[in-house]
């Protein structure tokens, strides 16, 4: 109920948001940092003067989001620590963000345009031979005659992460591997409508191919041009996680995950 002066009455935050906000500002400024534990649960719940149940929750929002990890138990190795590797709270969110269709077909391909021929550019440049045999060796896996939709967009996914990983830079490749994550129940069901899978399943392979191929031979500008093909190429069959989009040229072909 608005105040005659118009104004909303102030609500009361809650004690979990508060305990959370504690937290998230002890990480801001520097107090806290990866490989910190936090103190025991009776001990912390008394220092801030809440109770143990809403400590509770406030630890499981953060372990949901990837920030802590509750481990069972007392001693030195039990209780909440701070990460230091990126969890998958930014996964799972994005991917129901994208189920609940907050981000378009046309948000998805330009975003993985934007990620992917990157990756493509700075792997032509800093990839190392073994980037290079393990991209080789995910290749040879996917053209195994009896794979299947699931194990082949695996596969596939395995692939456009591991070529953001040779880029040398861990934030783009988390970036790429959370939305391919994201977007994998779009991948499968994109496959399932083909008349031959497997016939597309062939054109994507000889397309990773002549990607790796420009990879390895250093050449940023055709490994750009291959990545850009190899993903418009999917999204111009306008049907990609069941809708049409009038932004994207319609190409006779192929989708190339």
């Amino acid at each position: 109920m608005s105040t005659s002066g118009g104004w909303e009455p102030v609500q009361r935050v809650r004690t979990y948001e508060q305990v959370m906000a504690q937290i998230e500002e002890r990480i801001l400024d520097g107090r806290l940092a990866a490989g910190d534990h936090l103190p025991s649960e009776r001990d912390f719940a008394v220092q801030l003067g809440v109770s143990r149940p809403s400590l509770r929750e406030s630890l499981r929002v953060l372990e949901a989001l990837g920030v802590v990890d509750i481990r069972r138990g007392g001693g030195a190795d039990g209780g909440a620590a701070l990460l230091g590797t990126p969890g998958r709270g930014f996964v799972n969110l994005l991917k129901l963000q994208l189920a609940l269709g907050q981000f378009d077909q046309t948000d998805v391909l330009e975003t993985r345009l934007a990620l992917e021929t990157w990756s493509a550019r700075e792997a032509s440049l800093r990839a190392t031979e073994d980037d290079h045999d393990e991209l080789a060796s995910i290749l040879a896996s996917m053209d195994d005659p009896g794979v299947t939709t699931a194990e082949f967009n695996r596969l596939d996914t395995a692939f456009h992460v591991r070529m953001a990983e040779a880029t040398g830079n861990a934030l783009t490749a988390h970036l790429m591997q959370s939305l391919r994550i994201a977007i994998n129940r779009q991948m499968i069901d994109a496959y399932a409508r083909l008349d031959d899978w497997r016939a597309t399943a062939a054109t994507v392979r000889r397309e990773h191919r002549e990607l790796l191929d420009a990879v390895r031979r250093r050449e940023p500008e055709a490994a750009v041009r291959c990545m850009q093909d190899h993903i418009t190429d999917f999204y111009a069959l306008g049907d990609v996680g069941g809708t049409s989009s009038s932004d994207t040229p319609r190409k006779a072909g192929k989708p190339s995950p």
